[in-house]
């Protein structure tokens, strides 16, 4: 399991006292607070931190070759996190399954090694903005030059995505289905009696398709990546697997392997499963920013299941949530509870799956909600019940309010 601890780092300040600050990234994890306390922030910071992981497992770069001035940078070209920064202040620290990092207050960067880096799972990395409605809309990539490069790579992957679309995809909300026509590079809702263009459907379209798309799309990507390495053979590495530099790199280093006349067939064969497990992803990391954007309640909760069900593909699959909404904070309630009855109770499994799908239950022991502290302006976990997410989050605390507010109101009627 990763963790990470921020200090300083634009919005979020320093945990308080009696907390040591850090944040454990489970296969679950979930990020909730009011706009700008930091959501994602931390979540970007996630994400750069086990790209960096997976480039020096890869050996994209060396430990001495990536210094603070690349960590800095890529928050900034890919995240616009440029000013987020504080001279003396800032502290990052991150433990992964293969490194550690630590950007100090000096401005430094210092790498290490950690005991399970031969454990260490290759992950695709995918975050996925809220600004991905914009992609729906829109066909013509010179006029994305000016975004931030995660939302520039995500729309690369978008296009792959779309183009993996046999012929119809169904999609998780309102019956609907997903229609690419390949020639004119146009995707279209379709339902019982109506069938529209993505770019002129409902917002709620428009946010759920490209989220949904690409998860699904990387999801079984790496599903059928994840095999055992003792089995794997060269030309089982089909290029649409990697990018073309990594195939290349990959290529030129089987060949390498393969003219070395020192080694015997079996310790060729060795070589080459290692280094295809150095190359081949075996893991999905799904890091997302509100995925109930335009989503009408039940719709929300569909969402998550089908983002639960892809997590579920793989052990070593993570899905980060950034989020406002109550309703996906409860369900996951609903997602643990129905777990911990699956296990429990294995004999009334279909009965079980009639009220909640059995491929997207989470174990508690898998989940993390951390919920923003105003005070310290930190994320501090939420307590659980017999495994089960406390309902006392600020979400249904503001819900509460209203609540409250209203029956004050409905008091001051009856005085009246």
């Amino acid at each position: 399991m990763s963790r990470i601890r921020i200090s300083h780092f634009g919005p979020i300040n320093t945990h308080g006292y009696g907390h040591d600050g850090w944040i454990d990234i489970k296969k679950v994890t979930v990020f909730i607070g009011e706009q700008g306390c930091g959501k994602s922030s931390v979540a970007k910071l996630v994400s750069l931190c086990t790209w960096i992981e997976k480039v020096l497992t890869r050996r994209d770069y060396g430990r001495k070759g990536f210094t603070s001035s690349d960590f800095k940078g890529f928050l900034s070209r890919y995240h616009r996190l440029t000013n987020y920064f504080m001279d003396g202040k800032t502290e990052i620290e991150y433990e992964g399954d293969a490194y550690r990092l630590r950007y100090t207050k000096e401005g430094n960067l210092l790498i290490g090694e950690m005991p399970s880096i031969n454990k260490y799972p290759l992950p695709q990395i995918a975050y996925i903005p809220a600004e991905r409605n914009l992609i729906a809309t829109l066909n013509n990539p010179d006029l994305v030059k000016e975004w931030p490069g995660s939302l520039v790579g995500f729309l690369a992957e978008y296009a792959r995505a779309k183009k993996s679309i046999a012929n119809e995809l169904m999609l998780p909300i309102n019956d609907a289905l997903l229609d690419y026509d390949q020639e004119s590079d146009i995707l279209s809702i379709k339902g019982r009696d109506y069938k529209v263009r993505l770019q002129e459907s409902a917002s709620g379209f428009q946010s759920v398709v490209p989220l949904y798309l690409v998860s699904k799309y990387l999801s079984e990507s790496v599903l059928n990546q994840a095999r055992p390495s003792n089995k794997m053979r060269v030309d089982e590495l089909a290029p649409n697997k990697m990018s073309v530099d990594e195939m290349a790199r990959f290529q030129n280093e089987v060949m390498m392997i393969l003219n070395n006349k020192d080694l015997t067939e079996e310790q060729r064969q060795l070589a080459i499963s290692a280094l295809a497990a150095r190359f081949n992803k075996s893991a999905f990391i799904n890091i997302v920013e509100e995925p109930e954007q335009n989503l009408y309640p039940s719709s929300q909760v569909l969402l998550l299941q089908s983002l639960l069900q892809f997590n579920n593909a793989l052990s070593a699959n993570k899905l980060i949530v950034t989020t406002h909404s109550p309703y996906l904070v409860n369900h996951l309630a609903v997602a643990v509870k129905a777990h911990k009855l699956k296990n429990a109770y294995k004999d009334i499994a279909d009965k079980i799956n009639e009220i909640y799908p059995l491929e997207a239950t989470v174990s508690p022991d898998d989940l993390a909600i951390y919920q923003h502290d105003a005070n310290d302006n930190y994320f501090y976990a939420l307590k659980q019940y017999k495994g089960i997410p406390s309902d006392e989050n600020l979400l249904n605390v503001q819900l509460d309010e209203s609540n409250d507010r209203y029956a004050s109101l409905l008091e001051i009627e009856q005085r009246a």
